[in-house]
């Protein structure tokens, strides 16, 4: 694939990308010197820094996100792919671990009937990229920021009249990596942004919530919160105090999009990571080219997508961000690739090599998931059902990716007789499925995508920032 262009940078970022380029110019002589004893040697970079702002009431606390500094090397014997990471960042250090790795490496036995690791070095060669941030949360004074958001807290607080608490956590990260192979140096800085609030109500013996969540690749402009959107999160957690049990059975449902959002990430997220491939423990490695869902149903991993939460230029691997359709009209396309399954499996690279740090390996990630838009309003898919729900403010899910079934929770479902919102409430919402039965049933999607960010663990660890969502989504589910 050829290389995009890189951005032209300006600036502070600009200046950033050359302060970078010329502390770690000399990884390039290490990865050279390492490469004349072993087929391929790579070298990252990562530091990251940010800062916290959580408010409740009665309490302001603001602190340091853990700042994380290191280098991973990495070297490929022909048949596996070693690393050694160091926290030391010194020329010095650095080659000592490269020597280390490469004599570890070449002295590693080789198991019987070992397949040949054929590594194609890519990479976006010479290049600088940085967010665009419009305006950076650094450039106002700390007390000043917790008091805007403090005043956006109160705000939430006072449109609910039995509440009886609100919060509000606000997050701004930057993480800069160096990447390093025979292809060139690259440099990248990225910029997050996150505020997330919440309302909490009583009636005295009932405790009720509902919250709202801003986040992106950016700065503050990402963060805005409207009135309007306040209002409703405040009536919302107000009209939960008398929301019912779930009615059990399958039901017409029409998503919303941070539910649908789950469902992605959740079915043809986890379980299309190819590293779950090479360990035989997912199911969709028998289905590549086979209909896993209807006509309607397209699926996307996208670390270009504008202002998404996931949104990088170049993996941890140095592969350059592109978007990967994984499903399109109904037929599983691909899965999403690191460097190794990549690499072992013989297909294409995605951007999807994703560390949590420099001590941790990279694996299979996802970036942004989501379903792509259709060609409804969300009122002509609520419309269409006589008797049926709307699920909304999905909380959390989880997958099998070897026995596909999922499911995903929601806060609550509002019930819809003969198109029409009845007023009817339930609360909480669980729904339980069969993947490519939840796919096949999908009738209809709405015209506008909208993302949620989260962070997003391999398992119980591993953690690093995505987004998921999609449309409105229309399908058959099991509530239980």
């Amino acid at each position: 694939m050829d290389q995009l262009p890189a951005p032209q940078l300006s600036g502070a970022a600009a200046a950033s990308a050359a302060a970078l380029r010329e502390r770690f110019a000399f990884l390039r002589d290490i990865v050279s010197e390492m490469e004349r004893s072993v087929p391929y040697a790579s070298a990252l970079v990562l530091m990251g820094e940010g800062t916290g702002i959580t408010l409740r009431d009665g309490q302001q606390q603001a602190n340091r996100l853990d700042p994380q500094s290191g280098v991973v090397l990495s070297a490929s014997t022909g048949y596996a792919l070693e690393e050694s990471a160091t926290d030391a960042l010194d020329p010095a250090s650095i080659r000592a671990a490269a020597a280390e790795l490469v004599e570890r490496a070449r002295g590693a036995p080789r198991e019987d009937g070992a397949v040949p690791l054929d590594i194609a070095p890519s990479g976006p060669r010479d290049a600088d990229f940085a967010t665009a941030v419009e305006r950076d949360p650094r450039d106002i004074p700390l007390p000043e920021r917790v008091e805007r958001f403090e005043a956006l807290r109160r705000r939430l607080r006072d449109q609910a009249p039995r509440a009886v608490e609100a919060a509000c956590f606000h997050r701004e990260s930057s993480l800069a990596s160096v990447f390093v192979n025979r292809m060139g140096l690259a440099t990248q800085q990225v910029r997050r942004a996150v505020v997330g609030l919440q309302v909490f109500v009583s009636d005295g013996s009932e405790r009720q919530f509902d919250a709202i969540s801003r986040a992106g690749t950016g700065g503050l402009e990402r963060l805005e919160v409207s009135d309007a959107e306040i209002a409703e999160c405040a009536a919302t957690a107000e009209a939960l105090l008398g929301a019912r049990p779930a009615p059990p059975g399958e039901h017409e449902v029409v998503m919303d999009p941070q539910t649908s959002g789950i469902l992605a990430h959740e079915a043809f997220g986890h379980g299309v990571e190819t590293d779950m491939f090479v360990k035989e423990r997912a199911r969709a490695a028998e289905y590549v080219g086979r209909r896993v869902g209807s006509d309607v149903v397209t699926i996307m991993d996208d670390a270009t997508y504008p202002g998404g939460y996931g949104s990088y230029f170049m993996d941890d691997e140095g592969q350059i961000a592109t978007p990967t359709t994984i499903i399109r009209d109904g037929f599983f396309e691909r899965g999403i690739t690191d460097l190794y399954s990549a690499s072992r499996l013989g297909i294409p690279r995605s951007a999807n090599g994703r560390r949590e740090s420099v001590q941790r390996k990279a694996y299979a990630r996802m970036s942004n998931t989501y379903f792509a838009a259709g060609d409804r309003t969300p009122e002509e898919l609520i419309g269409e059902i006589d008797d049926g729900l709307v699920l909304c403010r999905s909380l959390n899910g989880m997958e099998d990716p070897k026995g596909w079934g999922i499911q995903i929770w929601t806060l609550f479902a509002r019930e819809i007789k003969h198109g029409r919102p009845t007023g009817v409430l339930y609360s909480p919402v669980a729904v339980t499925g069969y993947v490519p039965d939840l796919l096949a049933a999908v009738t209809g999607l709405s015209t506008t995508v909208e993302l949620s960010a989260g962070t997003c663990g391999k398992g119980w660890k591993e953690f690093v920032p995505v987004a998921s969502g999609g449309p409105y989504l229309r399908t058959r589910c099991r509530l239980g």
